[in-house]
C-alpha cells in the first residue's frame, strides 16, 4: 500500500456516499490543492468512481489498466472557476477534456463500471475538484460565497498530472493502493 494521506472520514456521513469494504476508485490526487479543501479528504479529481471491487483487481487488470493509462500523455489542469452542485462547492478543471478521455477509456475497457453508479446519467458528473460538501444540500449561498471570497486569492492553481491513483476503501478511509503513470 502506498503511503499518503488517507481519505479519513470520507464515509457516508461526510460525503453522502455509502462505501463497501474493498470498493475502489480511480482518481487524480492533487496535493498542491490540499490547502483549498475544507473537508477531511485530500484534493482530487475523480476519473472513475466506483471502479472494480479490490477482489477483482488482479495482475491482468493491473496490466491492462497500466497499458491503457500509459496511452494518455501527462497534462496540466488549471483551477480558476468555482462551481456549485446542491450542497457542493467545487472548482472546474481546465481543460476537462483529458480527464473525460481517461474516464471514457476506462469505462470502454470495463463497461460494468458506470461513473457514479449511473446516478448522474451515462457520463456521470463533469470533472470537478470538490472544495466543500459537508454542509449538505441545505448549504446557504452566503456560506459558499464567503468560502469563494476566502479561496479566490489562491487561484488560479495549475497542476501537472502525471499519474492516476487507485484508491481502496478499507472500512474507515480510502487509501492510495497503486499509482499508474501516464504516457510512455
Amino acid at each position: 500500500m502506498l503511503e499518503g494521506r488517507p481519505w479519513e472520514g470520507s464515509s457516508t456521513v461526510s460525503s453522502g456516499w455509502a462505501h463497501a469494504l474493498g470498493e475502489t476508485a480511480l482518481t487524480i490526487l492533487l496535493p498542491e490543492a490540499d490547502p483549498l479543501i475544507r473537508e477531511d479528504f485530500p484534493a482530487h479529481v475523480s476519473v472513475l468512481f466506483p471502479f472494480l471491487h479490490q477482489d477483482r483487481i488482479d495482475a491482468s487488470v493491473r496490466d491492462r489498466l497500466g497499458e491503457l493509462l500509459r496511452g494518455h500523455e501527462p497534462f496540466d489542469l488549471t483551477f480558476a472557476e468555482f462551481g456549485r452542485y446542491p450542497g457542493v462547492l467545487y472548482l472546474d478543471p481546465w481543460p476537462a477534456g483529458p480527464v473525460r478521455a481517461l474516464t471514457k477509456s476506462v469505462v470502454a475497457a470495463w463497461p460494468e463500471c458506470a461513473p457514479y453508479r449511473g446516478i448522474f446519467g451515462e457520463d456521470g458528473l463533469r470533472p470537478h475538484l470538490t472544495l466543500a460538501n459537508s454542509l449538505g444540500p441545505e448549504a446557504t449561498a452566503d456560506a459558499y460565497d464567503a468560502l469563494e471570497a476566502e479561496l479566490a486569492p489562491l487561484l488560479p492553481l495549475t497542476c501537472t498530472i502525471r499519474h492516476v491513483s487507485l484508491v481502496t476503501w478499507d472500512g474507515t478511509a480510502f487509501r492510495e493502493t497503486e499509482r499508474f503513470t501516464l504516457g510512455v
